[in-house]
């Protein structure tokens, strides 16, 4: 159950690697920031049980080349890859998607764009700034580390991000699974690609909340109990809960739950999936 059958899925300017575990309906996992498909790996063997579990590298991350050089990256285009992906692995069937974080972002493009392909959409804080109600001080930040990135490396603009968005320890140390240990190099291979570009062109994106209204029960906005302080995080997804009349649904951790509590957020997916 843990091993996943691997593919590759040619999509205009890319090659997606993708992974697929389990049977039943397709449950396709976007991962966000500098992840890939090794994200969900502590809770993918739980929800295989249920589910054909796709989860995949996004396109010029880790082991999805692109065809040509890497640019500004754009949702609409990594939406279209993910249709792709379920025109190829679940081709006459809704699909149930989750994305965390820019990975939600794409989701919520997704379900705009093409919501007859999809089920159900949870979106685990898409950090969408602009439906704040004051974005400028966020977007200062997210400029801000773009910058620290430019001048003195990822080491740095990470740690800058970090305090920005008020991180505190984890009060429990976290035993993070095999499969997320193995993609760690690859993430820190990643990070150039996420600060200089994504992270900008991402969180500066508009919701098409005119298209999502009409789709909204097929939407679940989520956010991490553990992020309610973190603004640029949590505050998106409750206010396009509250622009679409949706509930807010609480997960299990912070805007990094699925790794720090696989088995408990996993739990909370199908709860909300079901």
């Amino acid at each position: 159950m843990n091993t996943p059958l691997t593919g590759t899925l040619k999509v205009p300017g890319a090659t997606l690697h993708y992974e697929k575990r389990g049977s039943g309906p397709v449950l396709l996992m976007i991962p966000g920031g500098a992840a890939d498909a090794g994200l969900y790996a502590g809770m993918a063997a739980d929800l295989a049980t249920r589910y054909t579990v796709v989860s995949y590298d996004p396109r010029g991350l880790s082991r999805s080349p692109l065809d040509g050089p890497l640019t500004d990256q754009r949702v609409n285009v990594w939406s279209d890859d993910a249709r792709r992906l379920l025109d190829l692995l679940g081709p006459d069937e809704e699909a149930s998607v989750l994305g965390s974080s820019s990975g939600a972002i794409v989701a919520v493009d997704l379900l705009a764009r093409h919501p007859e392909r999809l089920r159900r959409v949870v979106a685990h804080e898409p950090p969408l700034l602009e439906l704040l109600d004051d974005p400028a001080p966020h977007r200062a930040l997210f400029a801000d580390v773009r910058e620290v990135f430019r001048t003195e490396g990822a080491g740095a603009a990470m740690a800058r991000f970090s305090v920005g968005l008020g991180d505190r320890p984890s009060a429990r140390p976290t035993e993070l699974p095999p499969e997320i240990r193995e993609m760690a190099p690859r993430m820190h291979a990643n990070l150039p690609v996420f600060l200089e570009h994504m992270l900008v062109p991402f969180s500066s994106t508009v919701p098409d909340v005119a298209a999502l209204r009409p789709v909204a029960r097929k939407l679940v906005p989520a956010a991490g109990r553990d992020s309610r302080s973190q603004v640029p995080l949590h505050g998106p997804v409750a206010r396009l809960a509250e622009l679409l009349g949706s509930p807010l649904v609480e997960f299990p951790g912070g805007h990094l739950g699925a790794v720090e509590s696989p088995k408990e957020f996993a739990k909370q997916l199908l709860a909300v999936l079901d």
